[in-house]
C-alpha cells in the first residue's frame, strides 16, 4: 500500500452511514450507503475472478504487479489509497504536473482493454466497502493534484463534502477530464450533483454509466 503518512490522515476512519446534512436527505444517504454495501458485496466474486485471471495473464501481456495503488483525495479532503488493476507498464515514479497529459505510451495492450471495459476499476469495490468511496459520486483526483486544484479552482474543496465515486455525474456527462480548465467544468458538474442529490439523479448516473461501459467510451 502507498504510504500516506505524509498526508493529513487524522481521524481517517469513515462512518458506515453519513450523518452530516449534505448530499441529500438522511434517508437518501442511508439508502445510498446500503446500496453501496449490497452491490459491493455482490461484485466481490468478480474482483476475485478477474484478479486470478490477470495473475495468470499478466506475466505474458502486462508484466508487473497486479494492483496499482494511488493516494487520492476523499471525503473531507482526506487521503485514501485507491486500488485498481494495473494497466500501465511498471516504471520508476515520475512526477507529473496537474496539467501534464496522460502517459498513453505506458498503457499496455491488455491495459487498454482493462481501461476501455472498466475492468481496471473493479478493485475499487474494496474502497467502497471500506467506506472511502461510493459507487457514485465525484471522481477522486490524485492527492497531489487535488491539493493544487484546491488553491486554483473555486468550489473544488466543496466537491469533497461527500464520498467520491467510482462513477459520477461529471464522468458520464463530460467524459475524461484532464487539466485545470477541464477540472473547472468537472467541479461545476460535481457541485450540481451534490446540490441535487436524489434517487432519480442517482438512477440516471447509474444508467449512463452502464451505457458508457457497454459502448467502451473514454479511457
Amino acid at each position: 500500500m502507498v504510504n500516506t503518512t505524509s498526508f493529513d490522515t487524522t481521524d481517517h476512519s469513515t462512518p458506515i452511514f453519513d450523518t452530516a446534512p449534505r448530499g441529500g436527505s438522511f434517508g437518501f444517504r442511508v439508502a445510498k450507503r446500503t446500496f453501496d454495501i449490497v452491490v459491493g458485496l455482490a461484485l466481490l466474486p468478480l474482483v476475485l475472478l478477474f484478479g486470478i485471471a490477470l495473475l495468470i495473464v499478466n506475466p505474458f501481456a502486462n508484466k508487473g504487479k497486479l494492483f496499482f495503488v494511488q493516494p487520492r483525495m476523499g471525503r473531507d479532503t482526506k487521503a485514501f489509497n485507491a486500488i485498481k488493476f494495473r494497466s500501465m507498464r511498471a516504471v520508476e515514479k515520475v512526477q507529473r504536473s496537474a496539467d501534464c497529459p496522460l502517459e498513453v505510451d505506458r498503457i499496455t495492450p491488455l491495459g487498454g482493454f482493462l481501461r476501455k471495459s472498466r475492468i481496471d476499476e473493479l478493485p475499487q469495490v474494496l474502497n467502497v466497502l471500506k467506506g472511502d468511496m461510493s459507487l457514485i459520486g465525484p471522481r477522486p483526483d490524485y492527492y497531489d493534484h487535488a491539493l493544487h486544484y484546491i488553491e486554483e479552482i473555486p468550489g473544488y474543496r466543496e466537491r469533497h463534502d461527500v464520498r467520491p465515486g467510482i462513477s459520477g455525474y461529471a464522468q458520464t456527462e463530460l467524459g475524461y477530464i484532464e487539466g485545470v480548465e477541464a477540472t473547472r467544468r468537472k467541479v461545476a458538474a460535481d457541485l450540481h450533483y451534490i446540490e441535487n442529490a436524489s434517487f432519480a439523479l442517482e438512477a440516471w448516473i447509474f444508467w449512463r454509466t452502464l451505457v458508457v461501459v457497454f459502448k467502451r467510451a473514454g479511457s
